[in-house]
């Protein structure tokens, strides 16, 4: 698989699939390793172009800090890369802070936009600081973990929602993998630099169709935080899911209608 060297740093990418340029991009510590699932779900309709940002997986941890505008300018310059002038955006979590950095920079290089759970930043709409779980116990991390993801998931709700303990219990296992030093290094420089994020002031430059998908639910990003992006992007449309963090995977609804938009 390829890997290029942009801006001082190398980038392992993917790009695979049918359709109209799709560049995908990632949330909070995810890889593709770790979302390949979900990247796959939209590959029969696009070519996806995916990637390890900036100190995690198989994409080089340089020295930190980080900001916004450096993991924008590697998804910018990673389409120049793969010869995109214009492309469809979507980005989950902390990848919707991205795409949205990415979008008021370069916004006529955008054709669709889908921003999922995620947050304009600044004072008022920041999605939940997570780089401060680790200065917190591993019984109050796993409980506070636990609502992050989904407001309704405390231990009566687990105990009598079958599914959503399952889907609890997968996340739990997979955030409970132990991880080298260099790994963590690069994880938590990507978890502070969420806390320079803010495109509160910017996100009138945005011109492209943009769908906003939030779950109900969300303790990382609530969906106040949506309904902020939607009222400064003009002609933006909101959807809230039945879920939390994940709603992606909770509500059966929201692919398909995150897929037909991006379709245009």
């Amino acid at each position: 698989m390829p890997t290029t060297h942009i801006n001082g740093i190398d980038v392992y990418y993917e790009r695979d699939g049918q359709g109209p340029p799709l560049l995908f991009i990632n949330g909070s510590g995810a890889t593709l390793s770790s979302s390949g699932v979900m990247i796959d779900v939209f590959r029969h309709r696009f070519d996806v172009l995916a990637y390890d940002q900036r100190g995690l997986g198989r994409t080089s941890i340089p020295d930190g800090p980080y900001s916004m505008a450096d993991y924008a300018a590697d998804a910018a310059a990673l389409a120049e890369v793969v010869g995109w002038d214009r492309y469809s955006v979507i980005g989950v979590s902390f990848g919707g802070m991205v795409a949205q950095e990415l979008a008021v920079t370069v916004p006529e290089r955008i054709h669709r936009l889908a921003l999922l759970c995620t947050s304009p930043g600044g004072r008022d709409h920041s999605s939940y600081p997570l780089h401060t779980l680790a200065d917190k116990s591993p019984e109050e991390r796993a409980a506070l973990g636990m609502w992050l993801l989904d407001t309704r998931f405390t231990n009566e709700w687990l105990a009598t929602h079958a599914g959503d303990r399952a889907l609890a219990e997968m996340i739990a296992e997979r955030t409970g993998i132990e991880k080298s030093a260099e790994v963590a290094r690069g994880e938590r420089l990507q978890l502070e630099a969420r806390g320079g994020h803010d495109v509160n002031d910017r996100l009138g430059r945005i011109t492209s169709p943009t769908i906003v998908g939030a779950g109900r639910y969300d303790g990382i990003a609530p969906l106040a935080n949506s309904q902020a992006i939607v009222s400064k992007i003009a002609g933006a449309e909101l959807r809230v899911y039945d879920g939390g963090h994940i709603f992606m995977i909770q509500d059966p609804t929201a692919f398909p209608e995150i897929i037909e938009f991006l379709a245009g």
